[in-house]
């Protein structure tokens, strides 16, 4: 096969779109995933890429991407080599992996009653909200929700965060009046310094929706207005706050405690 060797190359410039456009990924149903670990990840949970770009040297007999390579083939997954400059124009990392696969977008089905619902409201990090998806996944919930105002769960930086929980993580986007009429049952804490309440006087073995602002304004009033009750995480004198991602992850893993000890 003949090595692609130019940037405006078709492909190249779908990748391109896809990496740097939400609206992109959003009318085309694409993403992109980079590295021989997130591209293994995705098919062993049934997705099957479009087509993958990769670096010839990176599939030679001894090369971590050979097996992965032998695998796509068996599938009949376009693989299509390029120059080490057309990796790097395609690839949203400064030093590429040398393995590129266009996706389609994971859509996984929603519990009928999921026990355990995250919202990360305001949250436009897309490295945290892909560390927060991680810690999510790790720690059982059911279902995650994104607000309007969060940033897309599909972002390059979202998905290197993520390390495959995309793939394993239902994700939902809605706006807070379908929250409310979706999960309005569910018991709902706003996660909030301020709160006198602490996130482990809480008892979240019931049905119970955890929401998470952002780092540069919390949670929003739709966001608090939604909530029963706050909680907060006590910490040591002269710690101001967390990481949002670790306040949703400590908390969490907290519920996944009780859920635990209650069998």
């Amino acid at each position: 096969m003949t090595e692609i060797t130019s940037p405006k190359n078709e492909r190249v410039k779908l990748i391109r779109e896809l990496q740097s456009q939400a609206r992109a990924r959003r009318e085309l149903g694409l993403i992109v995933v980079e590295g021989v670990r997130l591209v293994e990840d995705a098919l062993d949970c049934g997705l099957r890429p479009e087509f993958v770009l990769y670096r010839e040297d990176e599939v030679g007999p001894q090369r971590p991407a050979r097996g992965l390579f032998e695998r796509l083939q068996a599938l009949g997954t376009p693989c299509l080599s390029a120059s080490e400059a057309v990796i790097k124009q395609a690839s949203d990392v400064e030093t590429p992996p040398g393995v590129l696969a266009v996706l389609p977008q994971p859509a996984l089905p929603v519990p009928d009653a999921p026990s355990l619902v995250l919202a990360l409201d305001g949250m436009n990090n897309p490295g945290n909200l892909g560390s927060a998806l991680r810690a999510a996944a790790a720690a059982g919930v059911d279902v995650v929700v994104l607000p309007p105002d969060t940033v897309d769960p599909f972002n390059p930086k979202a998905l290197r965060g993520g390390m495959g929980a995309h793939f394993r993580l239902p994700i939902q986007r809605l706006d807070w009046a379908a929250i409310a009429a979706r999960y309005g049952g569910l018991a709902a804490y706003v996660a909030a310094a301020s709160s006198p309440r602490p996130y482990f006087d809480v008892d979240w073995t019931l049905p119970s929706l955890l929401i998470i602002g952002g780092e540069a304004h919390g949670a929003g009033e739709a966001a608090r207005r939604h909530a029963a009750g706050s909680v907060a995480i006590p910490m040591a004198s002269r710690t101001e706050s967390l990481n949002a991602t670790v306040a949703a992850a400590v908390i969490l893993f907290e519920a996944r405690r009780q859920r635990l000890l209650a069998g």
